[in-house]
């Protein structure tokens, strides 16, 4: 058996043994209804890991996520196999003849000319699958869950439409629809009809979802990015008031948007992410006393973060995560056994990082933990250098 049949094995081995009886309480407990939450949670947990891979970061976070996620699906299939439905094998014979039977260019002797023609086989396959349940070819629009993010729904509904030929030439007419949905709002607005405005509103969106299928830009991606831009640009006008002591709700817009240009100059002055992992951007060199002392300390701290251990200068430590890289080199000392305590910050992916790291800390480094919080912690290496661990 190969190493990852194995380790599915053994996880599935571990998800009977946490049901049965003398199993775990909690888990003896749930069933599909209580487990769904935990389902989406994870997944998005996921996809936030998969964007700051995106913006060079470690992918070792991403890694233990898409373990979270595969838990659930082991999990879900347990609870299947209890009740004689189904098992994890099962699972995992129907996704792999699935796939096999829509890539009869690869499995099979059917010859394609590119990815066009790929997508608009795969139409048609599954059109002939579902005939041969149901009796039925069904909607070509079928399998988009109604549950999911509007403009990811909208961009894979048109998507669906286009492998049957239902789409725009090219980008311009997609472009220029949009321009005539957004003269349409403006309609709209100018009536202050509620129902007008949802209705013109919606074919903007829905537009905008459609320009970022053919722009190959998912509008949902794109969102959420913006999100965080958002986020990040807005948190550096609050740290820059509370520096100046302005108080928030006190500072003028003018004020608050000249901030909010300087943390967008800041962002364009960083080079974008040519390839991943991405050469570290920012490198801090420490000085410390017993590098020996503040390896054993970090080869235990950094794998918790999402760091790595990387080569450098004999008799030198130093671990990065694709964007910043710490470097300890022996010499007198630059935290408290100089005299000082620099204090520097760090992001955690969750909460959960957070717990794991100062239960390790506690565990091989008593003392190192000075503050603990359920998203923060504070930690002292060695070298006396204090860390502040956010999530």
């Amino acid at each position: 058996m190969s190493a990852s049949g194995s380790e599915l094995e053994r996880l599935v081995r571990i998800m009977e043994r946490l049901r049965a009886d003398g199993g775990c309480p909690w888990d003896r407990e749930q069933d599909l209804r209580s487990m769904r939450p935990y389902l989406v949670e994870e997944t998005f947990e996921v996809l936030d890991e998969m964007d700051r891979v995106a913006y060079g970061g470690p992918w070792r976070s991403l890694c233990e996520e898409l373990g979270d996620l595969l838990f659930q699906i082991v999990f879900h299939a347990q609870l299947a196999a209890e009740k004689g439905e189904f098992t994890m094998a099962d699972v995992c014979r129907a996704i792999s003849d699935k796939i096999e039977s829509r890539h009869p260019h690869v499995f099979g002797q059917r010859e394609v000319k590119g990815s066009e023609e790929v997508l608009f086989n795969w139409a048609k396959l599954k059109a002939e699958e579902k005939k041969r349940k149901t009796g039925r070819e069904g909607s070509v629009l079928d399998g988009v869950p109604t549950a999911a993010p509007g403009l990811l729904r909208a961009e894979r509904l048109t998507e669906k439409a286009s492998r049957i030929g239902f789409d725009w030439p090219d980008v311009a007419g997609v472009r220029a629809k949009l321009d005539e949905e957004l003269r349409e709002l403006d309609e709209a607005i100018a009536s202050g009809n509620r129902d007008e405005l949802e209705h013109e509103l919606g074919d903007v969106l829905f537009s905008l979802a459609n320009l970022g299928r053919f722009l190959k830009t998912p509008p949902e991606d794109a969102l959420r990015m913006a999100i965080r831009r958002f986020i990040t640009r807005f948190q550096h006008i609050e740290s820059a008031l509370k520096a100046e002591g302005v108080p928030l709700g006190e500072a003028t817009l003018e004020h608050m948007e000249r901030h909010w240009q300087a943390a967008k100059k800041a962002e364009k002055a960083l080079p974008p992410p040519a390839s991943l992992p991405r050469a570290p951007l920012t490198s801090l060199r420490f000085s410390v006393p017993d590098v020996k002392a503040q390896k054993a300390f970090w080869d235990t701290v950094a794998p918790l973060i999402g760091w790595r251990s990387e080569r450098g200068t004999p008799g030198e430590a130093h671990y990065g995560d694709g964007a910043l890289r710490l470097e300890f080199a022996p010499g007198a000392g630059s935290g408290a056994s100089a005299g000082a305590a620099p204090t520097l910050s760090l992001g955690a992916p969750s909460d959960r990082a957070l717990k794991r790291l100062r239960e390790a800390l506690e565990a091989s480094h008593p003392g190192a933990v000075q503050t603990a919080e359920p998203s923060r912690i504070r930690f002292r290496d060695p070298a006396g250098l204090l860390w502040d661990y956010t999530a």
